[in-house]
């Protein structure tokens, strides 16, 4: 039974195991955008490609040792690592603390894991796919369409029914497709959003319902549209991430020397052409990690979010 664990054993334990896969996260950040393998070959510096040792390889304690240099040559090791780590770290214990307060004490033990092991997953393959975004202004299908596959087959594990999550996977999906991409794109002539962010919402419906995929949809504008305004309020302006521009860069000097591939890619890909400025309504902003941002808030803080949203209509009454 669940009950008969005490949590000074298990918290330690989910922390140590969310920082273990943290560290493997890292290497789904890197490696998933440039079309690596994330299994082979090991863990190897990025700087000169010598293979990176066991000892040196120990989450967040092996940067601080190093002082965030590499052994092998020297090389800035950019502290993104520990930080993905230490958000592993934080989610193993996050998750672990869901599990504890939504499973009942009487629940066998491997039941308990299973659904660990499934929002934790989750929590895992979102925040790989936020710093994907914010560097690539990507979101890969192994991460939004194979998370709403996973959502519906663990929908029952959850406690939720598997209609319940294949309606909301439809309403996610088409609550972005029709309006933003269909109807936008007829209106204004260009995307108001990506596919990546109709699977993403489809991810979240699969998981938390209709209801849950309309509040992710809601909460990632509003945080969306704050963090373009921080960002303006400090830099004065949007840019596209530095990887975007590269690649745009490369296309198009491929498609100048008659790649009729590149010329295809750039007509087809809504980040083909510049944006139209950096103001708001103008420059791209990666919607990805605030999407992602409010699916975290709804895995792990519904019962508050539901709570507080019926007190103010009750006070509004």
């Amino acid at each position: 039974m669940l009950g008969d664990f005490p949590t000074w054993f298990l918290r330690p334990v989910a922390v140590l195991f969310g920082l273990l896969w943290g560290s493997f996260l890292n290497v789904v950040i890197y490696r998933v955008p440039r079309e690596m393998s994330v299994a082979y070959p090991p863990s190897s510096c990025g700087a000169c490609g010598a293979r990176i040792k066991p000892y040196d390889n120990i989450p967040v304690l092996s940067w601080l040792i190093l002082r965030g240099r590499a052994r092998c040559c020297g090389a800035h090791i950019s502290p993104r690592y520990p930080i993905v780590e230490l958000i592993g770290g934080g989610l193993g214990l996050a998750t672990l603390e869901l599990v504890w307060q939504t499973v009942p004490p009487e629940t066998l033990f491997i039941r308990a894991a299973a659904v660990f092991l499934a929002d934790f997953t989750l929590s895992l393959g979102l925040v790989a796919a936020a710093f994907i975004d914010a560097e690539h202004m990507y979101l890969p299908d192994s991460i939004t369409l194979g998370g709403a596959l996973l959502g519906v087959a663990t929908a029952t594990l959850r406690g939720m029914t598997l209609p319940a999550s294949l309606v909301g996977a439809a309403v996610g999906f088409v609550g972005v497709w029709l309006p933003f991409i269909v109807i936008y794109a007829r209106v204004r002539g260009r995307h108001g959003m990506g596919m990546g962010d109709a699977k993403l919402t489809m991810l979240a419906g699969a998981w938390f319902g209709a209801g849950g995929a309309a509040f992710v949809l809601f909460a990632g504008a509003i945080q969306g549209t704050l963090g373009a305004l921080l960002i303006l309020l400090v830099k004065g302006k949007i840019e596209e991430p530095e990887a975007v521009r590269a690649d745009r860069r490369e296309l198009k000097r491929a498609a100048g020397e008659g790649d009729v591939e590149a010329a295809k890619i750039l007509a087809d890909d809504p980040l083909g052409d510049d944006p139209q400025g950096h103001g708001l309504g103008q420059a791209r902003l990666p919607f990805g990690p605030f999407l992602i941002l409010a699916c975290l808030e709804w895995l792990f803080a519904s019962e508050w979010i539901l709570a507080a949203y019926r007190g103010t209509l009750s006070g509004g009454l």
